[in-house]
């Protein structure tokens, strides 16, 4: 298995959002990349964009190399043959589907060198779906990145049962080496992690929103004013380890009866299309369609500078 340093080469299969952001990511860490798409169209518009982020990323001082040199190790490549030949790493970002995975990963497996690792950015997919009847299944998983990645460093790292122990630990080494921070998902889950905590938050919402608790816009600022400040920097369990004055067991003794109440009131949400209609309208009158691009652009700002602050935050 690949020992991954500063000289490694990696494929990105997908130019769309999360394939140019990986791309993006790779190369300021001083790797090669190879990016290819199967549209034409996606992989000819897609290092505009790359430009665009790093450009933005090196004005906020989150990298010091020249954008020019950044993007410079990044090369489009017209067949899926191109980019999987000679490199370490492949990263697939093409659609959410259990048969266009079985398919990319197929062909990616005849076309890679037996010691390349073949990982996923899935979303909801566990690695075991479509890699079952692979001949080199043992270097397949799945490297589920926040959105986005080249701002927000999680890495889901999700092996499937037959997964070599040496192509998990390399893949971990990996996303380190490229400055993102890998979690071991250490049993394969629906969803992963953090698609599962954001999903319980959002079905409370939902439901504290449905039953007439509060708006939608009150119910964001219990997140970014209240949970969110504390969570930007430190998880729950530090939080509450932090929140009684003998660390955890002790919150757990003055707590813990009442939240095993309160989550017995907690119930299953429907994602109800009237429910979702309603937040729509209300959050149309704080933001206008016309807008939504905009505010997305303010949103990566305030991301960097938030990523400024955790990278002068101590150890």
């Amino acid at each position: 298995m690949t020992t991954f340093t500063h000289s490694s080469k990696t494929g990105v299969v997908g130019a769309g959002l999360i394939g140019r952001a990986w791309a993006m990511v790779f190369a300021r860490a001083g790797l090669q990349v190879k990016i290819f798409d199967a549209d034409a169209k996606a992989l000819s518009a897609c290092m505009g964009h790359i430009e665009t982020l790093v450009k933005d990323m090196h004005a906020a001082d989150l990298v010091q190399e020249s954008p020019a040199d950044i993007i410079r190790r990044i090369t489009p490549v017209s067949s899926l043959a191109e980019v999987c030949t000679d490199v370490d790493l492949i990263q697939e970002n093409i659609r959410e589907t259990v048969e266009a995975k079985i398919d990319i990963f197929s062909q990616m497996d005849a076309l890679t060198h037996k010691d390349t690792i073949l990982a996923s950015s899935t979303s909801w997919l566990p690695t075991s779906l479509f890699t079952k009847d692979l001949a080199g299944r043992e270097r397949c998983l799945v490297g589920h990145p926040t959105n986005p990645p080249y701002l927000i460093p999680l890495v889901e790292v999700s092996p499937a049962p037959w997964t070599s122990e040496k192509t998990t630990q390399a893949a971990m080494a990996f996303y380190k080496l490229v400055k993102q921070e890998p979690v071991l998902v250490r049993k394969e889950i629906h969803g992963f992690l953090l698609n599962r905590v954001q999903g319980a938050v959002l079905n409370e919402m939902l439901n504290l929103y449905e039953q007439g608790f509060a708006s939608s816009e009150d119910l964001d600022k219990v997140m970014k004013f209240g949970l969110g400040l504390r969570w930007s920097f430190m998880g729950p369990f530090e939080t509450i380890d932090l929140n009684a004055p003998d660390g955890v067991v002790d919150y757990a003794n003055r707590y813990g009866q009442t939240y095993a109440e309160v989550s017995k009131t907690q119930a299953d949400n429907t994602w109800s299309p009237q429910v979702i209609a309603e937040i729509e309208r209300e959050r149309r009158q704080v933001l206008e369609h016309n807008q939504l691009d905009a505010r997305s652009h303010w949103r990566d700002r305030r991301l960097m500078a938030l990523r400024r602050h955790q990278k002068d935050q101590p150890a």
